[in-house]
């Protein structure tokens, strides 16, 4: 019999209604209650950290949840983790950072509508979860509308439908159908070795959305902020404006001062090559990092990580250049 830990953080899932409006108010012992109908086969134990919206969950919650899956991971079989949607992802690409060569499925889910609703997605979603944290598939991954998603791939890319999550890029890790729970080996992506702990991030960050008619002067800004690292996402493959508002020369000042930047497409799929157009070239002669096919969600959080792992520009730029955990994988969308 499988060891299934869930750690509850609130979420939709978790939410009931109020005077306030929709809010995180069951908690991990009531989920647990209401899907006890598909524990069958499993020995869970539930632990709650925290009961919060999603919009609530920061990167010192990520260390936590970090933290306590670390430290539970040898006495489960599998871990579960019930988090809201709205920042589902970002959690799901930042704990696969902080837990490299987890030995274990860590397997993040939620719902579209609480479990308390009786159309609610919920259950499923949870069904979901609990069978793949039992696959013996180590890794962190993301379990939606019975898609099963690698942790770094995964974006919410619809507000109220069930289908909500997609992998960006990437095959489903698995999928549950009549035939179960089928799982793709070429999307799990354990190296072997045992799992250290890396939770610490950075929050001096910058997450830059260009837009015709933004102004340079931007990057001057940030670093009076104090910012440490931009992510700027660029026009299509790959294009930063050069005329009138020179931002790759602000771009340029802001490297040669220290600053971390990455650049990526705002584009959701087949990602960007800043190499094809003169608007990309000149910013990759800038000294930034391009991040391909990344998106965006694990493309902030490895900069985040990546400079909370060091204060030293070269060995930031060499982990955030270095596909860790397929974060950077291929350009075509297999799941068509």
């Amino acid at each position: 019999m499988n060891r299934i830990l869930m750690l509850s953080t609130g979420g939709t899932l978790a939410s009931s209604h109020s005077d306030h409006g929709l809010a995180p108010g069951l908690h991990g012992s009531d989920i647990l209650d209401r899907i006890s109908g598909l524990t069958d086969g499993f020995q869970i134990d539930e632990e709650e950290l925290f009961l919060l919206d999603s919009s609530n969950i920061q990167p010192e919650e990520w260390s936590e949840i970090a933290r306590r899956v670390y430290d539970r991971r040898r006495d489960y079989d599998g871990i579960v983790i019930i988090h809201g949607t709205d920042t589902l992802a970002y959690t799901a690409s930042a704990l696969s950072f902080a837990l490299q060569q987890i030995e274990i499925p860590v397997v993040l889910t939620g719902s579209q509508v609480s479990i308390e609703n009786p159309i609610a997605d919920a259950t499923e979603n949870c069904r979901a979860a609990l069978h793949m944290a039992a696959s013996h598939c180590p890794g962190v991954y993301v379990a939606f509308n019975r898609k099963i998603i690698p942790g770094t791939r995964a974006s919410k890319v619809r507000t109220r439908s069930f289908d909500a999550f997609e992998s960006i890029d990437c095959p489903y890790a698995a999928r549950i159908n009549s035939g179960g729970l089928v799982i793709n080996p070429a999307a799990v992506h354990w190296t072997g070795g045992s799992c250290r702990l890396k939770e610490k991030f950075s929050t001096d960050v910058f997450l830059l959305k260009i837009f015709p008619g933004i102004s340079p002067d931007i990057f001057d800004r940030l670093r009076e902020m104090g910012v440490r690292g931009v992510y700027v996402e660029g026009f299509g493959i790959g294009g930063l404006p050069m005329c009138k508002r020179n931002l790759t020369e602000a771009i340029r000042r802001a490297v040669d001062g220290g600053m971390t930047v990455a650049v990526g497409s705002q584009c959701l799929y087949e990602g960007s090559d800043f190499s094809v157009y003169e608007v990309g070239r000149q910013v990759l002669s800038c000294g930034v990092i391009e991040t391909g096919n990344m998106t965006t969600e694990a493309a902030i959080t490895k900069l985040m990580w990546a400079l909370g792992q060091s204060d030293d520009a070269g060995e930031v730029r060499r982990l955030m250049q270095k596909n860790l955990l397929g974060e950077m994988g291929s350009t075509m969308n297999w799941n068509e």
